[in-house]
């Protein structure tokens, strides 16, 4: 299908920027312009802003109920629209088209759960300490107009675990979207506005991130600040944030290890950790990075990850049987390279890929390292992208301590056959998020999130929906 031009959303229209301003929107795979997105200005946000806080006046006073019932359309709406989405998706973002729908589907499954979860945000009454009838209060409401953040790597998942809560909770939005992969998330927000969504309670802008965020952040209007990307940006925003004494969560960089012991089923280590080192072109922030493999079987593990990367089909995430896509851009292909040489300088093998493919598109070959060095740049700084790198260990003890020796603590996977291990791995591992003999399996109902530098605050479970209230204390005394 035809990728169409993306405008900004704003008070429940579709309007270009008011001084009519554009970015290129291209296509990692072939690195052709193929639309426009719209840059918002100044004016332009202050009319968001406008908008925004006039939403949050509706939409607080909606009941749960009354605010289900827009959201379950809204996810009804992106199941109908999956196939179209997702063509949409992987001409901007690059992942093949499986990909792309499973996220639009998953996007209606958050938006559902989040409909019901409305429905459990409760207070309680607390008996006074006194002989005085005293009714005591524990309200939680709406924090208010939140602004959020999202990155290009899933341009509707990080967008819509943040609207699935902020709505929920009845708060209204500002989305400041990614300009690279904007004609996914609008399409979200489409779902939203013709699910009967009131004007001004979901805004989305695309532009300048700095300069929308500075201002965004700065305005009394925004009482919240969601971002999801990168350790450096989130602790930027994170201090603005502090400045004007905004709430704020943030879901930030990982450099996720896999822990893999003496006693595990390799076989399943590796089918399980192959597949999920490639997805997306390894541009996932739970992706798995570090490798640490029981030296018994190392070998074994290496060659076998190995086999899994030399098996991949790499190409146009619209063609049938593709089944890894491009690198978003230009960068991160010399991101690639630079990775790649510092290990292997270092003394790292290469087992399979490390090579650009073709002249044109961002395509990178999906690359195994072994033998990689604790200081080599790829186990120190997150990759985001398809390469694994692998070192052995002789001690359990070792590899948990090398899990944690970064800053890093989004997530960690693991693979045993011992409940003794496991148990080890669960309590010692310094991540927000743990997989234990399984891939990742996020869901809608469970805390998305990090701990250390990867970030505070979750994007899914019931703990998400604290991130958008206001706690408040009242006490009633019968006069």
């Amino acid at each position: 299908m035809a990728y169409p031009d993306t405008q900004l959303f704003i008070n429940g229209a579709w309007r270009d920027a008011a001084d009519g301003r554009t970015l290129a929107v291209r296509n990692p795979a072939t690195g052709q312009e193929i639309g426009r997105v719209a840059h918002a200005g100044r004016a332009d946000l202050d009319l968001a802003l406008d908008a925004a806080a006039r939403g949050f006046e509706v939409w607080r006073d909606y009941t749960p109920a009354r605010r289900s019932v827009i959201l379950r359309k809204a996810a009804a709406l992106m199941r109908e629209r999956a196939d179209t989405i997702a063509a949409v998706m992987t001409q901007e973002q690059g992942k093949p088209r499986i990909e792309a729908r499973s996220e639009a589907m998953a996007a209606a499954d958050i938006i559902e759960w989040f409909a019901e979860e409305g429905f459990r945000v409760y207070g309680r009454l607390v008996p006074h300490r006194s002989d005085i009838t005293v009714r005591q209060m524990v309200i939680k409401d709406p924090v208010g107009p939140v602004a959020a953040f999202t990155p290009w790597n899933f341009p509707i998942n990080q967008v819509v675990r943040k609207i699935g809560a902020g709505l929920a909770a009845g708060c209204s939005m500002i989305v400041k979207a990614p300009e690279e992969t904007p004609a996914s998330p609008a399409a979200l927000i489409r779902a939203f506005e013709e699910a009967g969504l009131p004007e001004g309670v979901l805004n989305l802008v695309y532009g300048d991130p700095a300069g929308i965020s500075e201002y965004l952040i700065a305005s009394p209007v925004i009482r919240k600040i969601t971002f999801t990307g990168s350790t450096p940006v989130g602790k930027l925003l994170a201090g603005q944030a502090g400045r004007h004494m905004k709430r704020v969560s943030m879901e930030l960089g990982g450099h996720a290890p896999v822990i893999v012991c003496e006693d595990a089923d390799v076989d399943l280590a590796v089918r399980t950790a192959g597949r999920a080192k490639f997805r997306n072109a390894g541009q996932v922030c739970i992706s798995p990075t570090r490798f640490l493999v029981h030296n018994s079987v190392k070998d074994h593990f290496a060659e076998a990850m190995a086999e899994v990367a030399r098996g991949i089909v790499v190409g146009d995430g619209l063609d049938e049987g593709t089944q890894m896509g491009p690198l978003a851009n230009e960068r991160r292909l010399a991101a690639m390279a630079e990775f790649q040489q510092d290990a292997v300088a270092r003394g790292a093998r290469v087992l399979a890929g490390g090579a650009r493919i073709g002249e044109s598109g961002n395509f990178w070959q999906p690359t195994v390292l072994s033998d990689v060095p604790l200081d080599a740049r790829l186990f120190n700084d997150e990759p985001f992208g398809p390469v694994a790198g692998i070192r052995g260990f002789d001690r359990l003890e070792e590899a948990i301590a090398e899990a944690n020796r970064l800053s890093f603590g989004l997530a960690g996977y693991a693979f045993t056959r011992s409940l003794a291990h496991a148990d080890l791995l669960t309590r010692r591992v310094e991540v927000g998020m743990l997989w234990v003999n399984m891939p990742a399996a996020s869901s809608a109902e469970l805390p998305f999130g990090g701990i250390k530098d990867s970030g505070y605050g979750t994007e899914g479970g019931p703990e998400a929906l604290d991130n958008y209230l206001n706690t408040r204390a009242v006490a009633v005394a019968n006069v």
